[in-house]
């Protein structure tokens, strides 16, 4: 008769042996390349330096200080929740705020190269989310895009590969995975695909984002008509670059249109094919949103879209790429250290028992069971975040209903919508009407009389792509929120300008352009 401690041996080693043949059969679907994970970690951190430097901090006094659009008791009194937990509403200096992205910037940077890359990775998701929190106005779907992979990117061993930490652990709890351990990374000098928990929610993620996209599409009228893209493109607000270029092509853009909404309905083969089909399927969407870059403002939206479609590919490309970079290097392949790695961060001597314990947890300060606990948690974590964020898109498209909301409506293109399901059918600008103590009244963005007709280049009336966010979100605001706007307008005039009036104009576009007369609206008029 076997013993019982026998038996429960038997068991658990029939357990682990289960296991990991379904993660053997998995790892070509959910599973992503260790290479594609170092990959993915330098594209964020530079998406971070970007957002930060590029367009945040042009931006800080504007939008993140109090004698900016919008102080902190505006703030409290609209969002008093997001003013409780954002770390930047602390203050309404502009040194504090420079301080605080100056230290997001330090932190990117430690994810950049892979040092300390958990830690790094919490505190930029932590600061990020702070920072996203103080203004609402300025985001767009890519900047919720970001930090919703930025907190996948926690259950992640993004620092497998290219990192300052490959090989170590990059911090304390760097072993535990959302499922506990995972599978070596390297077997006889070859990589292997990571596995688990993390990688599937990850990748389940961006493909539940287009494939919630596509149905909305399939919803509207206009992308089901074909003229939802040729429209887009009159939205001059929105378009740089090619885009004037671009929008002169209605039957390309309509072309486009149909390929868009095929792409997306395509985009289950981001998982469900292996190989080149799936190398294929990828690139056609890193195309498309390298596309929009080309032509629309944006901001991060495609180049986050790009850096998540990296983990998508497969090992024949990264095999490529090293190929390629050690040519360039004359030959010698890149040195990383000669630890193999698992996919939950340790190294190959931390290898699974067969009792389902791992080698040095007899030797881990940290019970073996808390261990266990701690994995199982970051699982269910893991797994009630995939569903709510499914959930919420299928109330997104309307399969599902949410509850009543108060808002007013502003922040409702915060989601990560895609001009679906109806794209505007209205391009809008701003004209702030300056009262000089002549009596005369001059637009104070230019100088120039004031008059309410298209101007040639609706985006350049916004300086920045943070203005045109901020216009593009209040533009249906009522007057209270405007009194700051107002304020900044005067205490920023090189004028002598008794009284501002902001007016926001909008001309009704179709396919093949402008529509009728633009209708100009008062937001609000105030004495300076």
């Amino acid at each position: 008769m076997t013993p019982p401690r026998q038996r429960l041996s038997n068991a658990g080693s029939r357990y682990a042996a289960a296991r990991e043949s379904f993660r053997e059969r998995a790892a070509p679907y959910l599973g992503t390349d260790p290479r594609a994970l170092g990959a993915f970690r330098i594209a964020v951190a530079l998406l971070l330096l970007g957002d930060l430097l590029v367009y945040r901090l042009p931006g800080l006094r504007a939008f993140y200080t109090d004698g900016g659009v919008l102080p902190r008791s505006t703030f409290a009194e609209l969002y008093p929740l997001l003013e409780a937990v954002s770390v930047h509403a602390i203050s309404g200096s502009a040194w504090v705020q420079t301080g605080l992205l100056a230290v997001a910037a330090c932190v990117a940077v430690c994810l950049l190269v892979g040092y300390r890359t958990r830690a790094a990775t919490g505190l930029s998701l932590v600061l990020l989310a702070s920072l996203y929190a103080r203004n609402p106005y300025v985001i767009n779907g890519g900047n919720t895009i970001l930090a919703v992979f930025l907190f996948l990117s926690l259950f992640l061993p993004l620092d497998a590969r290219w990192s300052l930490s490959a090989g170590r652990r990059s911090g304390g709890d760097d072993r535990d995975d959302a499922d506990g351990r995972g599978t070596d990374e390297r077997e006889g000098g070859v990589d292997r695909r990571v596995c688990s928990v993390g990688t599937a929610v990850t990748l389940l993620t961006l493909v539940s984002i287009y494939a919630a996209n596509a149905v909305s599409k399939y919803r509207s009228d206009a992308w089901m008509s074909g003229t939802a893209v040729p429209r887009i493109f009159q939205l001059e607000e929105f378009t740089v670059g090619l885009g004037p270029v671009v929008s002169e092509h209605t039957a390309v853009l309509a072309t486009v249109n149909w390929l868009w909404i095929a792409l997306l309905s395509a985009s289950v083969l981001l998982i469900a094919a292996t190989g080149w089909l799936r190398v294929g399927v990828a690139l056609a969407f890193v195309s498309a949103h390298l596309g929009m870059a080309a032509t629309m403002r944006l901001a991060v939206f495609p180049f986050v879209m790009v850096a998540v479609l990296l983990l998508f590919l497969p090992t024949g490309v990264w095999n490529v790429v090293e190929a390629v970079t050690s040519k360039i290097h004359g030959g010698s392949r890149p040195v990383e250290a000669e630890r193999t790695y698992r996919s939950d961060g340790g190294s190959a001597t931390e290898t699974d028992r067969n009792d389902g314990g791992s080698a040095t947890e007899t030797a881990s300060p940290i019970p073996s069971g808390v261990r266990r606990g701690s994995r199982a948690g970051a699982t269910l974590l893991l797994l009630g975040f995939f569903l709510a964020l499914v959930w919420w898109q299928a109330a997104g498209v309307g399969i599902v209903d949410l509850p009543a909301s108060e808002s007013s409506g502003e922040l409702s293109e915060v989601s990560w919508s895609f001009f679906a399901p109806n794209p505007p059918d209205a391009s809008g600008w701003y004209v702030v009407r300056g009262t000089l103590e002549s009596g005369d009244s001059i637009d104070l963005r230019d100088g120039q009389p004031v008059t309410y007709d298209r101007p040639p280049d609706a985006a350049e009336t916004y300086p920045t792509t943070l203005w045109h966010q901020f216009g593009f979100r209040m533009k249906n605001a009522g007057e209270p929120r405007y009194r700051p706007v107002a304020a900044y307008v005067c205490e920023r005039s090189d004028r002598n300008v008794e009284s501002v009036t902001v007016f926001h104009v909008e001309q009704a576009v179709d396919p093949n352009g402008p529509v009728g007369e633009p209708e100009a609206q008062e937001r609000i008029s105030a004495a300076c």
